[in-house]
Protein backbone atom coordinates (compact mmCIF):
# COMPACT_ATOMS: atom_id res chain seq x y z
CA UNK A 1 0.00 0.00 0.00
CA UNK A 2 1.33 3.47 -0.79
CA UNK A 3 2.08 5.60 2.25
CA UNK A 4 0.79 8.33 3.49
CA UNK A 5 1.55 11.54 1.62
CA UNK A 6 1.19 14.67 2.91
CA UNK A 7 0.02 17.58 -0.41
CA UNK A 8 1.46 21.19 -0.19
CA UNK A 9 -0.90 23.29 -2.11
CA UNK A 10 1.82 24.78 -3.96
CA UNK A 11 3.34 21.17 -5.50
CA UNK A 12 0.23 20.49 -7.87
CA UNK A 13 -1.60 22.95 -9.41
CA UNK A 14 -5.16 22.19 -8.82
CA UNK A 15 -6.34 23.61 -11.83
CA UNK A 16 -5.13 20.58 -13.93
CA UNK A 17 -6.82 17.46 -13.60
CA UNK A 18 -4.92 14.05 -13.26
CA UNK A 19 -6.39 10.89 -15.65
CA UNK A 20 -5.66 7.56 -13.42
CA UNK A 21 -5.07 4.43 -15.49
CA UNK A 22 -5.25 1.38 -14.18
CA UNK A 23 -2.87 -1.74 -13.21
CA UNK A 24 -0.16 -0.09 -10.99
CA UNK A 25 0.04 1.72 -7.79
CA UNK A 26 3.38 3.94 -7.38
CA UNK A 27 4.44 5.43 -4.56
CA UNK A 28 5.25 8.90 -4.06
CA UNK A 29 2.95 9.49 -7.08
CA UNK A 30 -0.08 11.55 -6.51
CA UNK A 31 -3.17 13.07 -8.60
CA UNK A 32 -4.40 16.33 -8.10
CA UNK A 33 -6.48 15.52 -5.03
CA UNK A 34 -3.24 14.26 -3.44
CA UNK A 35 -4.43 10.48 -3.04
CA UNK A 36 -1.91 8.04 -4.68
CA UNK A 37 -1.12 7.86 -8.61
CA UNK A 38 -2.28 4.68 -10.54
CA UNK A 39 -0.26 4.33 -13.60
CA UNK A 40 -0.37 1.61 -16.22
CA UNK A 41 3.42 0.46 -17.92
CA UNK A 42 2.02 2.10 -21.33
CA UNK A 43 1.32 5.66 -19.36
CA UNK A 44 4.96 5.58 -17.77
CA UNK A 45 6.76 6.56 -21.78
CA UNK A 46 2.98 8.29 -22.73
CA UNK A 47 3.74 11.56 -20.03
CA UNK A 48 7.47 11.26 -20.83
CA UNK A 49 6.73 11.87 -24.91
CA UNK A 50 4.86 14.68 -24.07
CA UNK A 51 7.51 15.98 -21.96
CA UNK A 52 10.21 14.96 -24.22
CA UNK A 53 8.60 17.00 -27.04
CA UNK A 54 8.44 20.20 -25.22
CA UNK A 55 12.28 19.42 -24.94
CA UNK A 56 12.64 19.24 -28.34
CA UNK A 57 10.86 22.50 -29.37
CA UNK A 58 12.75 24.45 -25.92
CA UNK A 59 16.48 23.06 -27.47
CA UNK A 60 15.45 24.41 -31.30
CA UNK A 61 14.42 28.11 -30.00
CA UNK A 62 17.44 28.05 -27.78
CA UNK A 63 20.46 26.53 -30.54
CA UNK A 64 18.19 28.92 -33.20
CA UNK A 65 19.73 31.74 -31.25
CA UNK A 66 22.93 30.79 -29.42
CA UNK A 67 24.49 28.59 -32.45
CA UNK A 68 24.81 31.54 -34.47
CA UNK A 69 25.06 34.37 -32.01
CA UNK A 70 28.41 35.30 -32.81
CA UNK A 71 27.51 35.89 -36.11
CA UNK A 72 24.85 38.38 -35.42
CA UNK A 73 27.58 40.09 -32.70
CA UNK A 74 30.40 40.39 -35.24
CA UNK A 75 27.89 41.37 -38.02
CA UNK A 76 25.38 43.70 -37.12
CA UNK A 77 26.54 44.77 -33.88
CA UNK A 78 29.87 45.44 -35.22
CA UNK A 79 31.72 43.64 -32.34
CA UNK A 80 35.22 42.03 -32.28
CA UNK A 81 35.93 38.23 -32.43
CA UNK A 82 37.13 38.21 -28.93
CA UNK A 83 34.58 40.65 -27.33
CA UNK A 84 32.12 38.56 -28.89
CA UNK A 85 33.10 34.88 -27.98
CA UNK A 86 33.12 36.46 -24.63
CA UNK A 87 29.63 37.73 -24.17
CA UNK A 88 28.20 34.71 -26.18
CA UNK A 89 30.10 32.76 -23.23
CA UNK A 90 28.64 35.18 -20.21
CA UNK A 91 25.28 35.10 -21.65
CA UNK A 92 25.22 31.38 -22.26
CA UNK A 93 27.06 30.81 -19.19
CA UNK A 94 24.52 32.95 -16.78
CA UNK A 95 21.70 30.86 -19.01
CA UNK A 96 23.13 27.89 -16.80
CA UNK A 97 23.53 29.18 -13.41
CA UNK A 98 20.04 30.49 -13.14
CA UNK A 99 18.63 27.23 -13.44
CA UNK A 100 19.95 27.02 -9.92
CA UNK A 101 17.54 30.03 -8.84
CA UNK A 102 14.71 28.27 -10.69
CA UNK A 103 14.89 24.81 -9.48
CA UNK A 104 15.28 25.69 -5.95
CA UNK A 105 11.86 28.21 -6.74
CA UNK A 106 10.11 24.95 -7.89
CA UNK A 107 11.04 22.47 -5.27
CA UNK A 108 10.74 24.83 -2.66
CA UNK A 109 7.30 26.77 -3.65
CA UNK A 110 5.39 26.52 -6.77
CA UNK A 111 6.35 22.82 -8.13
CA UNK A 112 7.83 21.47 -11.16
CA UNK A 113 4.43 21.54 -13.47
CA UNK A 114 3.76 25.07 -12.38
CA UNK A 115 7.29 26.60 -12.68
CA UNK A 116 7.37 25.06 -16.66
CA UNK A 117 4.65 26.75 -17.67
CA UNK A 118 5.71 30.45 -16.31
CA UNK A 119 8.94 30.03 -17.08
CA UNK A 120 7.87 29.32 -20.33
CA UNK A 121 5.67 32.18 -20.82
CA UNK A 122 9.03 34.44 -19.74
CA UNK A 123 10.82 32.41 -22.35
CA UNK A 124 8.69 33.28 -25.35
CA UNK A 125 8.47 37.07 -24.00
CA UNK A 126 12.32 37.12 -24.18
CA UNK A 127 12.29 36.01 -27.49
CA UNK A 128 10.02 37.60 -28.83
CA UNK A 129 11.20 41.11 -27.81
CA UNK A 130 14.43 39.58 -29.16
CA UNK A 131 13.02 39.41 -32.48
CA UNK A 132 11.42 42.96 -32.12
CA UNK A 133 14.99 44.30 -31.52
CA UNK A 134 16.58 42.79 -34.89
CA UNK A 135 13.51 44.06 -36.84
CA UNK A 136 13.34 47.86 -35.49
CA UNK A 137 14.22 50.55 -37.55
CA UNK A 138 17.52 51.43 -35.30
CA UNK A 139 18.75 48.25 -36.85
CA UNK A 140 18.23 49.26 -40.13
CA UNK A 141 19.76 52.41 -39.53
CA UNK A 142 23.10 50.78 -38.28
CA UNK A 143 22.93 48.24 -41.22
CA UNK A 144 22.79 51.25 -44.18
CA UNK A 145 25.18 52.80 -42.02
CA UNK A 146 28.03 50.09 -42.23
CA UNK A 147 26.64 50.12 -46.30
CA UNK A 148 27.68 53.64 -46.95
CA UNK A 149 31.25 53.93 -45.09
CA UNK A 150 32.24 50.01 -45.97
CA UNK A 151 33.28 49.62 -41.94
CA UNK A 152 31.57 48.05 -38.88
CA UNK A 153 29.70 51.11 -36.99
CA UNK A 154 29.54 51.60 -33.29
CA UNK A 155 26.22 50.01 -32.41
CA UNK A 156 23.16 52.15 -31.89
CA UNK A 157 23.22 51.95 -27.63
CA UNK A 158 19.65 51.06 -27.41
CA UNK A 159 19.53 48.55 -29.71
CA UNK A 160 23.21 46.56 -28.05
CA UNK A 161 20.60 46.82 -24.83
CA UNK A 162 17.38 45.59 -25.96
CA UNK A 163 19.18 42.54 -27.76
CA UNK A 164 20.92 41.63 -24.75
CA UNK A 165 18.10 42.43 -22.35
CA UNK A 166 16.37 40.15 -24.61
CA UNK A 167 18.86 37.45 -24.54
CA UNK A 168 18.88 37.71 -20.70
CA UNK A 169 14.93 37.43 -20.50
CA UNK A 170 15.61 34.20 -22.28
CA UNK A 171 18.14 33.26 -19.93
CA UNK A 172 15.96 33.64 -16.87
CA UNK A 173 12.84 31.98 -18.79
CA UNK A 174 15.41 28.83 -19.12
CA UNK A 175 16.04 29.04 -15.08
CA UNK A 176 12.52 27.90 -14.70
CA UNK A 177 12.17 25.27 -17.99
CA UNK A 178 15.46 23.71 -18.00
CA UNK A 179 16.04 21.60 -14.50
CA UNK A 180 12.14 21.23 -14.32
CA UNK A 181 11.26 20.03 -17.29
CA UNK A 182 13.66 17.30 -17.41
CA UNK A 183 13.37 16.62 -13.52
CA UNK A 184 9.38 16.19 -14.17
CA UNK A 185 10.03 14.12 -17.05
CA UNK A 186 12.08 11.62 -15.04
CA UNK A 187 9.92 11.44 -12.35
CA UNK A 188 7.34 9.28 -14.58
CA UNK A 189 8.98 6.44 -13.67
CA UNK A 190 9.84 4.83 -10.01
CA UNK A 191 13.02 4.38 -9.41
CA UNK A 192 12.71 2.25 -6.71
CA UNK A 193 11.16 -0.61 -9.37
CA UNK A 194 13.97 -3.00 -11.11
CA UNK A 195 11.65 -2.12 -14.69
CA UNK A 196 11.05 1.23 -14.44
CA UNK A 197 14.64 1.53 -12.89
CA UNK A 198 15.93 0.75 -16.80
CA UNK A 199 12.92 2.58 -18.32
CA UNK A 200 14.88 5.61 -16.30
CA UNK A 201 18.39 5.10 -17.38
CA UNK A 202 17.03 4.52 -21.13
CA UNK A 203 14.84 7.30 -20.33
CA UNK A 204 18.14 10.02 -19.94
CA UNK A 205 19.46 8.46 -23.47
CA UNK A 206 16.21 8.79 -25.62
CA UNK A 207 16.12 12.53 -23.91
CA UNK A 208 19.23 13.95 -25.00
CA UNK A 209 18.76 11.84 -28.51
CA UNK A 210 15.07 13.96 -28.74
CA UNK A 211 17.17 17.31 -27.80
CA UNK A 212 19.86 16.96 -30.27
CA UNK A 213 17.76 15.56 -33.29
CA UNK A 214 15.15 18.58 -33.13
CA UNK A 215 17.74 21.23 -33.41
CA UNK A 216 19.63 18.39 -35.98
CA UNK A 217 16.55 18.70 -38.29
CA UNK A 218 16.33 22.59 -37.95
CA UNK A 219 19.34 24.87 -36.92
CA UNK A 220 20.76 24.44 -40.30
CA UNK A 221 17.57 25.55 -41.79
CA UNK A 222 17.70 28.82 -39.60
CA UNK A 223 21.29 29.77 -39.87
CA UNK A 224 20.55 29.67 -43.45
CA UNK A 225 17.33 32.81 -42.90
CA UNK A 226 19.87 34.27 -40.67
CA UNK A 227 22.74 34.85 -42.70
CA UNK A 228 20.75 35.11 -46.09
CA UNK A 229 17.37 36.50 -45.47
CA UNK A 230 17.13 38.50 -42.42
CA UNK A 231 17.41 38.12 -38.67
CA UNK A 232 14.38 39.51 -37.95
CA UNK A 233 12.60 36.37 -39.39
CA UNK A 234 15.68 34.27 -38.10
CA UNK A 235 15.02 34.52 -34.29
CA UNK A 236 11.04 34.93 -34.85
CA UNK A 237 10.86 31.25 -35.81
CA UNK A 238 11.95 30.22 -32.10
CA UNK A 239 9.85 32.25 -30.76
CA UNK A 240 6.74 30.36 -32.31
CA UNK A 241 8.47 26.75 -31.85
CA UNK A 242 8.91 27.94 -28.51
CA UNK A 243 4.92 28.63 -28.43
CA UNK A 244 4.13 25.59 -29.80
CA UNK A 245 6.73 23.84 -27.16
CA UNK A 246 3.84 25.39 -24.33
CA UNK A 247 0.95 24.46 -26.28
CA UNK A 248 2.38 20.65 -26.27
CA UNK A 249 3.09 20.95 -22.27
CA UNK A 250 0.01 21.73 -21.69
CA UNK A 251 -2.01 19.03 -23.84
CA UNK A 252 -0.07 16.41 -21.81
CA UNK A 253 -1.17 17.67 -18.10
CA UNK A 254 -3.88 15.00 -18.18
CA UNK A 255 -1.08 12.28 -18.22
CA UNK A 256 1.41 13.37 -16.00
CA UNK A 257 2.33 11.91 -12.37
CA UNK A 258 3.02 14.24 -9.59
CA UNK A 259 5.56 13.12 -7.48
CA UNK A 260 5.71 15.36 -3.82
CA UNK A 261 7.84 15.01 -0.66
CA UNK A 262 5.93 13.32 2.09
CA UNK A 263 8.34 15.04 4.69
CA UNK A 264 6.91 17.60 6.86
CA UNK A 265 10.34 19.51 6.43
CA UNK A 266 11.41 20.36 3.28
CA UNK A 267 14.95 18.72 2.33
CA UNK A 268 16.66 22.81 1.95
CA UNK A 269 15.89 22.87 5.99
CA UNK A 270 17.08 19.32 6.91
CA UNK A 271 20.32 20.00 5.56
CA UNK A 272 20.63 23.37 6.49
CA UNK A 273 20.33 21.90 9.90
CA UNK A 274 22.92 19.23 9.72
CA UNK A 275 25.32 21.60 8.75
CA UNK A 276 24.46 24.34 11.28
CA UNK A 277 24.67 21.67 13.81
CA UNK A 278 27.63 20.09 13.19
CA UNK A 279 29.07 23.22 12.83
CA UNK A 280 28.03 24.51 16.42
CA UNK A 281 28.74 20.70 17.55
CA UNK A 282 32.79 21.48 16.23
CA UNK A 283 34.18 20.55 20.58
CA UNK A 284 32.24 17.41 20.34
CA UNK A 285 34.54 14.06 20.34
CA UNK A 286 34.11 11.42 18.52
CA UNK A 287 33.37 9.00 21.48
CA UNK A 288 30.27 10.48 21.97
CA UNK A 289 29.49 10.46 18.25
CA UNK A 290 29.78 6.70 18.91
CA UNK A 291 27.30 6.71 21.88
CA UNK A 292 24.44 8.46 19.96
CA UNK A 293 25.26 6.14 16.97
CA UNK A 294 24.49 3.48 19.20
CA UNK A 295 21.50 4.86 20.60
CA UNK A 296 20.13 5.21 17.45
CA UNK A 297 20.70 1.81 16.53
CA UNK A 298 23.64 2.32 14.68
CA UNK A 299 27.18 0.35 15.12
CA UNK A 300 29.43 3.20 15.38
CA UNK A 301 31.63 1.91 12.17
CA UNK A 302 28.00 1.75 9.60
CA UNK A 303 27.46 4.52 7.62
CA UNK A 304 29.60 6.67 5.26
CA UNK A 305 33.29 7.11 6.88
CA UNK A 306 33.29 10.35 4.80
CA UNK A 307 32.85 13.70 5.92
CA UNK A 308 32.67 12.54 9.30
CA UNK A 309 32.74 16.30 10.51
CA UNK A 310 28.73 16.10 9.92
CA UNK A 311 28.15 13.10 12.00
CA UNK A 312 28.85 15.83 15.25
CA UNK A 313 25.05 17.07 14.01
CA UNK A 314 23.60 13.77 15.77
CA UNK A 315 24.65 14.34 19.38
CA UNK A 316 22.57 16.95 20.83
CA UNK A 317 23.71 20.46 22.38
CA UNK A 318 20.37 21.62 24.47
CA UNK A 319 16.55 20.32 24.92
CA UNK A 320 15.10 23.83 24.91
CA UNK A 321 14.23 24.27 21.51
CA UNK A 322 14.55 22.68 17.91
CA UNK A 323 17.52 23.60 16.80
CA UNK A 324 19.07 21.77 19.71
CA UNK A 325 17.49 18.78 19.33
CA UNK A 326 20.24 15.78 17.74
CA UNK A 327 19.64 15.02 14.08
CA UNK A 328 19.38 11.45 12.91
CA UNK A 329 21.98 9.44 11.50
CA UNK A 330 19.40 9.38 8.07
CA UNK A 331 19.38 12.74 7.56
CA UNK A 332 22.84 13.42 8.64
CA UNK A 333 23.89 10.16 5.35
CA UNK A 334 21.43 12.74 3.09
CA UNK A 335 23.56 16.07 3.86
CA UNK A 336 26.82 13.96 3.03
CA UNK A 337 25.09 12.22 -0.08
CA UNK A 338 24.61 16.17 -1.60
CA UNK A 339 28.08 17.40 -0.57
CA UNK A 340 29.64 14.41 -2.48
CA UNK A 341 28.49 15.95 -5.15
CA UNK A 342 30.64 18.57 -4.98
CA UNK A 343 33.84 17.09 -6.04
CA UNK A 344 32.23 15.94 -9.12
CA UNK A 345 30.51 19.07 -10.03
CA UNK A 346 33.93 20.52 -9.52
CA UNK A 347 36.00 18.11 -11.80
CA UNK A 348 33.52 18.42 -14.99
CA UNK A 349 33.97 22.09 -15.76
CA UNK A 350 37.11 21.84 -17.71
CA UNK A 351 34.78 19.58 -20.15
CA UNK A 352 32.08 22.34 -20.03
CA UNK A 353 34.64 25.02 -20.83
CA UNK A 354 35.36 23.03 -24.13
CA UNK A 355 31.70 22.34 -24.29
CA UNK A 356 31.42 26.17 -24.95
CA UNK A 357 34.02 26.39 -28.04
CA UNK A 358 31.60 24.79 -30.41
CA UNK A 359 29.44 27.79 -31.16
CA UNK A 360 31.95 30.78 -31.20
CA UNK A 361 35.46 29.89 -32.03
CA UNK A 362 34.84 26.09 -34.49
CA UNK A 363 32.08 28.61 -35.86
CA UNK A 364 34.94 31.44 -36.82
CA UNK A 365 37.26 29.17 -37.91
CA UNK A 366 34.51 28.23 -40.56
CA UNK A 367 33.72 31.44 -41.45
CA UNK A 368 37.29 31.61 -43.01
CA UNK A 369 37.32 28.11 -44.94
CA UNK A 370 36.10 27.41 -48.39
CA UNK A 371 32.56 26.36 -47.70
CA UNK A 372 31.01 25.76 -51.28
CA UNK A 373 28.68 23.24 -51.46
CA UNK A 374 28.21 23.24 -55.45
CA UNK A 375 28.55 26.03 -57.83
CA UNK A 376 25.62 28.22 -56.12
CA UNK A 377 25.98 27.23 -52.54
CA UNK A 378 27.68 28.64 -49.21
CA UNK A 379 27.18 26.20 -45.90
CA UNK A 380 26.71 28.54 -43.13
CA UNK A 381 29.65 27.81 -40.45
CA UNK A 382 26.95 27.77 -37.60
CA UNK A 383 25.91 25.11 -39.71
CA UNK A 384 28.50 22.62 -38.65
CA UNK A 385 27.06 21.93 -35.48
CA UNK A 386 24.43 19.94 -36.62
CA UNK A 387 27.43 17.33 -36.95
CA UNK A 388 27.50 17.02 -32.93
CA UNK A 389 23.78 16.23 -32.80
CA UNK A 390 23.89 13.88 -35.92
CA UNK A 391 26.49 11.81 -34.15
CA UNK A 392 24.54 12.00 -30.73
CA UNK A 393 21.45 10.91 -32.65
CA UNK A 394 23.41 7.98 -34.30
CA UNK A 395 25.70 7.01 -31.57
CA UNK A 396 22.76 7.06 -28.57
CA UNK A 397 20.47 4.28 -30.19
CA UNK A 398 24.03 1.96 -30.38
CA UNK A 399 24.74 2.87 -27.10
CA UNK A 400 21.42 2.05 -25.80
CA UNK A 401 20.84 -0.70 -27.82
CA UNK A 402 23.99 -2.68 -28.38
CA UNK A 403 26.92 -1.42 -25.73
CA UNK A 404 24.35 -1.56 -22.47
CA UNK A 405 22.97 -4.76 -22.77
CA UNK A 406 26.43 -6.32 -23.89
CA UNK A 407 28.04 -4.06 -20.37
CA UNK A 408 25.35 -5.32 -18.33
CA UNK A 409 25.67 -8.50 -19.49
CA UNK A 410 29.45 -8.46 -17.94
CA UNK A 411 28.56 -6.18 -15.18
CA UNK A 412 25.05 -7.17 -13.75
CA UNK A 413 24.91 -3.30 -13.68
CA UNK A 414 21.13 -2.11 -14.83
CA UNK A 415 22.74 0.87 -16.89
CA UNK A 416 25.50 -1.58 -17.61
CA UNK A 417 28.43 0.93 -16.23
CA UNK A 418 28.36 3.03 -13.81
CA UNK A 419 27.22 6.67 -14.31
CA UNK A 420 31.06 7.97 -12.89
CA UNK A 421 32.38 5.51 -15.63
CA UNK A 422 30.20 6.69 -18.15
CA UNK A 423 31.17 10.80 -17.24
CA UNK A 424 34.83 9.47 -16.88
CA UNK A 425 35.05 7.95 -20.59
CA UNK A 426 33.25 11.30 -22.42
CA UNK A 427 35.90 13.46 -20.70
CA UNK A 428 38.80 11.65 -22.37
CA UNK A 429 36.88 11.65 -25.71
CA UNK A 430 36.42 15.33 -25.13
CA UNK A 431 40.69 15.53 -24.65
CA UNK A 432 41.01 13.98 -28.12
CA UNK A 433 38.60 16.57 -29.26
CA UNK A 434 40.61 19.40 -28.58
CA UNK A 435 43.84 17.71 -29.69
CA UNK A 436 42.43 17.38 -33.20
CA UNK A 437 41.18 20.79 -32.85
CA UNK A 438 44.63 22.38 -32.73
CA UNK A 439 46.05 19.90 -35.50
CA UNK A 440 43.32 21.18 -37.75
CA UNK A 441 43.97 24.54 -36.70
CA UNK A 442 47.34 24.30 -37.20
CA UNK A 443 46.96 23.30 -40.94
CA UNK A 444 44.34 25.76 -41.52
CA UNK A 445 47.39 28.16 -40.52
CA UNK A 446 49.96 26.73 -42.54
CA UNK A 447 47.73 26.69 -45.58
CA UNK A 448 46.82 30.76 -45.43
CA UNK A 449 50.64 31.17 -45.18
CA UNK A 450 51.37 28.86 -48.24
CA UNK A 451 48.72 30.89 -50.15
CA UNK A 452 49.84 34.12 -48.78
CA UNK A 453 46.55 34.78 -46.96
CA UNK A 454 47.74 35.83 -43.36
CA UNK A 455 47.13 39.67 -44.13
CA UNK A 456 44.18 38.56 -45.84
CA UNK A 457 41.66 37.89 -43.53
CA UNK A 458 38.24 38.36 -45.78
CA UNK A 459 39.61 35.95 -48.52
CA UNK A 460 39.04 32.20 -48.08
CA UNK A 461 41.35 29.96 -47.05
CA UNK A 462 41.78 27.04 -50.10
CA UNK A 463 40.88 24.57 -47.57
CA UNK A 464 37.08 22.72 -46.80
CA UNK A 465 35.47 23.25 -43.53
CA UNK A 466 34.60 19.60 -43.81
CA UNK A 467 38.17 19.42 -41.62
CA UNK A 468 35.85 20.59 -39.05
CA UNK A 469 33.74 17.44 -38.76
CA UNK A 470 36.09 15.27 -37.33
CA UNK A 471 36.02 17.40 -34.08
CA UNK A 472 32.29 18.15 -33.71
CA UNK A 473 31.69 14.57 -34.41
CA UNK A 474 34.28 13.48 -31.36
CA UNK A 475 31.98 16.50 -29.48
CA UNK A 476 28.60 14.54 -29.83
CA UNK A 477 30.27 10.81 -29.23
CA UNK A 478 31.14 12.68 -25.67
CA UNK A 479 28.36 14.30 -24.84
CA UNK A 480 26.56 10.83 -25.09
CA UNK A 481 28.74 9.69 -22.53
CA UNK A 482 29.86 12.97 -20.47
CA UNK A 483 26.18 15.46 -20.82
CA UNK A 484 23.65 12.39 -20.07
CA UNK A 485 25.86 10.82 -17.80
CA UNK A 486 25.80 14.10 -15.74
CA UNK A 487 22.14 14.42 -15.84
CA UNK A 488 21.01 11.25 -14.85
CA UNK A 489 24.00 11.41 -12.04
CA UNK A 490 22.75 14.68 -10.89
CA UNK A 491 19.06 13.66 -10.97
CA UNK A 492 19.80 10.13 -9.30
CA UNK A 493 21.96 11.01 -6.15
CA UNK A 494 20.04 13.82 -4.54
CA UNK A 495 16.87 13.37 -2.02
CA UNK A 496 13.74 13.05 -4.21
CA UNK A 497 12.61 16.38 -3.33
CA UNK A 498 15.18 18.23 -4.64
CA UNK A 499 15.89 16.47 -8.29
CA UNK A 500 15.07 19.78 -10.16
CA UNK A 501 17.92 21.27 -8.01
CA UNK A 502 20.16 18.24 -8.77
CA UNK A 503 19.69 18.85 -12.53
CA UNK A 504 20.22 22.60 -11.74
CA UNK A 505 23.38 21.45 -10.39
CA UNK A 506 24.42 19.83 -13.68
CA UNK A 507 23.66 22.71 -15.51
CA UNK A 508 25.66 25.22 -13.65
CA UNK A 509 28.60 23.38 -14.29
CA UNK A 510 28.30 24.32 -17.75
CA UNK A 511 27.05 27.64 -16.94
CA UNK A 512 30.04 27.99 -15.07
CA UNK A 513 32.36 26.16 -17.84
CA UNK A 514 31.10 28.99 -20.08
CA UNK A 515 31.79 31.97 -17.77
CA UNK A 516 35.19 30.49 -16.88
CA UNK A 517 36.14 30.26 -20.97
CA UNK A 518 34.39 33.88 -20.87
CA UNK A 519 37.04 34.67 -18.73
CA UNK A 520 40.11 32.73 -19.87
CA UNK A 521 39.61 33.98 -23.85
CA UNK A 522 39.06 38.07 -22.31
CA UNK A 523 42.27 37.80 -20.31
CA UNK A 524 44.30 35.36 -22.66
CA UNK A 525 43.35 37.81 -25.50
CA UNK A 526 44.49 40.47 -23.10
CA UNK A 527 48.01 38.89 -22.52
CA UNK A 528 48.81 38.04 -25.82
CA UNK A 529 47.76 41.29 -27.18
CA UNK A 530 49.86 43.35 -25.71
CA UNK A 531 52.85 45.06 -26.85
CA UNK A 532 51.18 45.38 -30.00
CA UNK A 533 51.40 42.12 -31.03
CA UNK A 534 48.70 39.63 -32.30
CA UNK A 535 46.52 37.72 -29.80
CA UNK A 536 45.39 34.19 -30.32
CA UNK A 537 42.03 35.68 -30.64
CA UNK A 538 42.87 38.28 -33.19
CA UNK A 539 40.01 39.33 -35.37
CA UNK A 540 42.23 38.17 -38.02
CA UNK A 541 42.30 34.55 -37.43
CA UNK A 542 45.13 33.69 -39.78
CA UNK A 543 47.47 35.82 -37.55
CA UNK A 544 45.94 34.28 -34.20
CA UNK A 545 46.67 31.00 -32.59
CA UNK A 546 43.83 28.89 -31.42
CA UNK A 547 45.74 26.45 -32.12
CA UNK A 548 47.89 26.96 -29.05
CA UNK A 549 44.26 27.62 -27.04
CA UNK A 550 42.97 23.88 -27.77
CA UNK A 551 46.31 22.53 -27.02
CA UNK A 552 46.39 24.48 -23.05
CA UNK A 553 42.09 23.09 -23.16
CA UNK A 554 43.55 19.71 -24.20
CA UNK A 555 46.28 19.81 -20.77
CA UNK A 556 43.95 20.90 -18.62
CA UNK A 557 41.56 18.08 -19.66
CA UNK A 558 44.22 15.74 -18.66
CA UNK A 559 44.45 17.31 -15.36
CA UNK A 560 40.96 17.16 -15.40
CA UNK A 561 40.54 13.51 -16.00
CA UNK A 562 42.82 12.53 -13.08
CA UNK A 563 41.51 14.68 -10.58
CA UNK A 564 37.94 13.21 -11.51
CA UNK A 565 39.25 9.22 -11.75
CA UNK A 566 40.66 9.79 -8.06
CA UNK A 567 37.43 11.58 -6.77
CA UNK A 568 35.25 9.04 -8.49
CA UNK A 569 37.57 6.06 -7.25
CA UNK A 570 36.30 6.49 -3.57
CA UNK A 571 32.74 8.03 -4.08
CA UNK A 572 29.79 6.36 -2.38
CA UNK A 573 26.68 6.31 -4.06
CA UNK A 574 22.89 6.97 -2.61
CA UNK A 575 21.62 3.47 -3.18
CA UNK A 576 17.91 4.63 -2.79
CA UNK A 577 17.99 3.25 -7.20
CA UNK A 578 19.60 0.27 -8.41
CA UNK A 579 22.72 2.03 -10.22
Amino acid sequence: MAPAITVASSAIDAQTPFLPLQEETVDGAVDYKGCPAIRSKHGRWRSASFIIGVEVAERIAYYGITSNLISYLTGPLGQSTSTAAANVNAWSGFGSLFPVIGAIIADSFLGRYRTIVVASFIYILGLGLLTLSAVLPFNSEANSMKTRTGMLSDSVPFQTISIFFSLYLVAIGQSGHKPCVQAFGADQFDGQDPQESKAKSSFFNWWYLGMCLGPLLVISVLNYIQDNVGWGLGFGIPCIIMTIALVIFLLGSQTYRYVISSEERSAFVRIGRIFATAARNWRIKQSAIDVEEEVQGFFPSQGSEQFRFLDKALVATSSSDEDGKACCKSEVEEAKAVLRLFPVWATSIVYAIVFSQSSTFFTKQGLTMDRSLGSSFSVPPASLQSFISLSVVLFIPIYDRIIVPIARAYTGKPAGITMLQRIGTGMFISAVSMVIAAVVERKRLETALEHGLVDMPNVTVPMSVWWLVPQYVLFGISDVFTMVGLQEFFYDQVPTELRSVGLSLYLSVFGTGSLLSSFMVSFIDKITGSNGQDSWFSSNLNRGHLDYFYCLLAGFSVIEITLFAYFAKSYIYNRKTTI
